[in-house]
């Protein structure tokens, strides 16, 4: 008989963190399939908001809750880290109580190994925390850890996680070293191999108060943005059969009743024709008033008349847009994916289409480096009067991607040596003077967000 096993999604320990559909996908996927292979799996979920255990705890901040499932996390504050004592912001932990979290470990008998996942690099902090946990609780149970965290930063991982076993791997190839660390090599070379296209369901159902899940039609992206570790974490585009995603949408509705459906996708318009719109067509003509949202930027010069009709038709509520920076010159340097009126012809197919200002927002990064205050604040302008929403998303140095050096000599902190430095919230690529002026731009935000017409 297989083991159980414990799977962790840890907490976030940072200055801030917000519920944009956020859902540990690939760990859930994981889930899914042990759950197949015959594995009993106790999930524990340390960023849930609806986690029952939470209902009757009078010390940590009670989430607020927006439309469509997003919102606020279970916050506590806590002591900041020594290196950010110098941040004058409070830091906290976001996520369920640590009572509640020993609870659940204590409750699991005789586990076979337990299994962590990991996301932003800075967030490395609860993920060292549940394995510290986990190994006082379950001593001499082997504990593995996944995840971005160990991608981008396997030597931080290696010495500092506390886990036995570092998985550096993603996607299929990381279920592949995983099987093996769990001693069923012969599941990885046999016809249960996993790949994309025979992969069960990632496993929603294990999750507290289900209100709406996250899609991932394909992994990969063909552009190839200076800040962005997509090429490095999936080096080509892999798409599923528009059937199977198909099915996967109408399981999640007819079983749970799930109307609300995030495209987690780095490139969801890229082929269209052959994938995307293979979907939504039949969508519409099933007709069950579905809503989806783009949280993953959608690229700016795939939108046509077409794909914004269907967009539409089809129930996507929220629309987010790639543009990072109006200055076309920094585009041929930075990512190449927009081109001059890309962005007015984009808006102006969506707006056509019947999509309302208040549904259409633009990303703006901040903070990259050699960037100037000057051209955040044009591009602010520049959104706000184009028919869209501005969001500002602070850009963070991501190891191995082609902007990382530049980054690295841009920033007063040791990026390499500490990952709590490459957090998006300290602008590390920014000097004391831009990082003074950021409340104004965020204002200036607020401001042109609050006209929605």
């Amino acid at each position: 008989m297989n083991p159980r096993l414990i799977l962790i999604n840890p907490w976030i320990y940072d200055f801030a963190a917000f519920d944009l559909w956020s859902k540990p996908l690939g760990l859930l996927y994981i889930a899914g399939y042990l759950r197949k292979l015959g594995f009993q799996i106790h999930l524990i979920d340390c960023l849930s908001v609806d986690h029952p255990g939470m209902k009757s705890d009078r010390f940590t901040t009670l989430p607020r809750r927006q439309s469509f499932g997003t919102g606020k996390f279970w916050r506590k504050e806590v002591p900041k880290p020594p290196a950010l004592r110098h941040i004058q912001r409070p830091f906290s932990r976001y996520g369920i109580s640590r009572k509640l979290f020993i609870r659940e470990l204590e409750s699991i008998e005789n586990p076979g190994a337990i299994l962590v996942t990991s996301l932003m690099t800075y967030w490395y902090l609860g993920v060292k925390e549940v394995i510290s946990l986990a190994k006082k609780i379950h001593p001499g149970v082997p504990v593995l850890l996944g995840g971005l965290y160990t991608n981008l930063c396997r030597d931080h991982a290696l010495t500092f996680s506390g886990a036995d076993r570092v998985i550096g791997e993603s996607g299929i190839s990381a279920m592949d070293s995983l099987l093996g660390a769990l001693g069923q090599e012969g599941f990885a070379g046999g016809e249960d191999r996993p790949d994309a296209g025979n992969l069960p369901y990632p496993a929603f159902d294990l999750l507290h108060g289900l209100t709406y899940v996250c899609l991932l039609t394909s992994t990969g992206c063909p552009y190839r943005c200076r800040y962005c570790a997509s090429f490095f974490l999936n080096p080509g585009l892999s798409k599923r059969e528009p059937s199977h995603v198909l099915e996967e949408i109408l399981h999640w509705h007819h079983q749970y009743k799930i109307r609300d459906f995030a495209f987690y996708d780095d490139a969801l318009l890229v082929g269209f024709d052959d994938h995307l719109a293979v979907i939504l067509e039949a969508l519409v003509k099933l007709n069950l008033k579905l809503r989806f949202h783009t949280p993953n930027a959608l690229h700016l010069r795939e939108i046509t008349p077409e794909i914004a009709e269907l967009l539409r038709l089809s129930g996507f509520q929220t629309i987010r847009l790639g543009l990072e920076t109006s200055d076309m010159g920094r585009h041929d340097a930075m990512d190449n994916k927009v081109s001059e009126g890309e962005f007015e012809r984009a808006l102006s197919h969506l707006h056509r289409a019947g999509f309302t200002k208040g549904e259409i927002g633009a990303y703006i990064l901040m903070g990259l480096p050699g960037q100037s205050l000057d051209s955040v604040l044009k591009t602010i302008e520049y959104v706000g009067h184009s028919g869209a929403m501005p969001y500002l998303a602070e850009y963070s140095p991501i190891p191995h991607t082609p902007m990382w050096e530049m980054a690295v000599e841009h920033s007063e902190y040791d990026l390499s040596s500490e990952p709590l430095f490459q957090n998006n919230t300290l602008l590390p690529c920014w000097d004391k003077t831009q990082r003074a002026k950021v409340p104004d731009l965020k204002k200036r935000v607020q401001g042109l967000r609050q006209k929605k017409d």
